[in-house]
């Protein structure tokens, strides 16, 4: 589905903000432009006709039509007015010598280049073929010519509530999600639940191939690390995808996979070939000893390299 224009251009200026602070104010007085090149003069600073094309080749095949183009392209210098108005009086206030801006500067730089460097490795892969594409459209029925829209009712229990046998039972012998509900408030036990509506593409791919066979009324219980759901299917809709419409999203979430993949790996070998030594509080022995305490393990946290990554690379949703 297609982004909204307003939307669109919201988006961008919002990431390149921190462009814009770590490169310095958006109009650059070092260099002097030629008029043809400035679309706005903001009290001492310039905006430049390459700030707006730069927005709109970021935007790609979501910045509109030749007929819309230049509405758009207004409302990107009217929103970089705003972002140079704001960058003036941050400038004028010091902000741009704060610690903490200074370090939010040095992340964001650090982030678009490695960015950069994942996009420069991926840029050169094969794209995925169209018979690539077809096999995946019949590999996974269930998300295009068996595509449906589920509403799934939905009961939430801490795992260490211990009734996890008994949950199944009541699912099994078909009582209602009202009866379990009831049951879970006479023993005391503390539950989350309430329904929803979601489409093919909304559900996890793990969890798909369980939740499509089931007719309305059926259930199924997914056991988690910390919790259990009890899940009824109250209702469910037909929605496919023709194969025609399906295969250009197909190979983009293929070209978007293959490029995670090869961004990981691509990453994996510079560790290996890198003298990495973790310091005091980071090492490998007291990095075991925070696992052992409870602690989350540093495999949790995301970096701001890590989702840099899964930003340049993101698949479908």
């Amino acid at each position: 589905m297609k982004l909204s224009q307003k939307k669109i251009i919201l988006q961008i200026l919002s990431a390149s903000l921190a462009l814009a602070l770590a490169l310095g104010a958006c109009g650059s007085k070092d260099t002097e432009k030629p008029a043809s090149q400035i679309a706005a003069k903001v009290n001492s600073g310039e905006i430049s006709v390459h700030q707006i094309n730069y927005i709109l080749s970021r935007a790609g095949a979501n910045a509109g039509t030749p007929e819309t183009a230049p509405k758009i392209r207004r409302q990107i210098l009217d929103r970089l007015i705003d972002q140079e108005l704001a960058v003036e009086q941050a400038v004028a206030k010091k902000l741009d010598r704060s610690p903490d801006i200074l370090m939010a500067v040095e992340n964001a730089r650090r982030e678009i280049l490695a960015r950069a460097y994942i996009e420069q490795v991926t840029a050169e892969m094969a794209k995925p073929t169209v018979d690539e594409a077809k096999q995946y459209y019949v590999d996974h029925p269930q998300l295009f010519a068996e595509r449906r829209i589920y509403n799934i009712q939905e009961i939430v229990v801490p795992l260490n509530a211990g009734v996890d046998t008994e949950l199944r039972e009541m699912l099994d012998t078909g009582k209602s999600m009202e009866s379990i509900a009831d049951w879970l408030k006479g023993k005391g036990i503390k539950f989350g639940g309430g329904s929803a509506t979601r489409s093919a593409e909304q559900i996890p791919l793990e969890l798909l191939p369980k939740i499509h066979p089931l007719k309305v009324g059926d259930g199924l219980i997914i056991k988690g690390p910390q919790s259990i759901t009890v899940m009824r299917l109250a209702a469910s809709q037909s929605v496919p995808i023709p194969e025609a419409a399906a295969l250009p999203r197909i190979q983009q979430f293929l070209g978007n996979q293959r490029a995670a993949e090869a961004a990981k790996q691509e990453l994996k070998g510079l560790k290996e070939k890198a003298k990495i030594t973790y310091m005091s509080g980071f090492s490998d022995t007291d990095g075991n000893m925070a696992s052992q305490s409870g602690a989350p393990a540093a495999s949790a946290v995301k970096s701001d390299v890590d989702i840099g990554i899964e930003k340049g690379v993101a698949g479908l949703k």
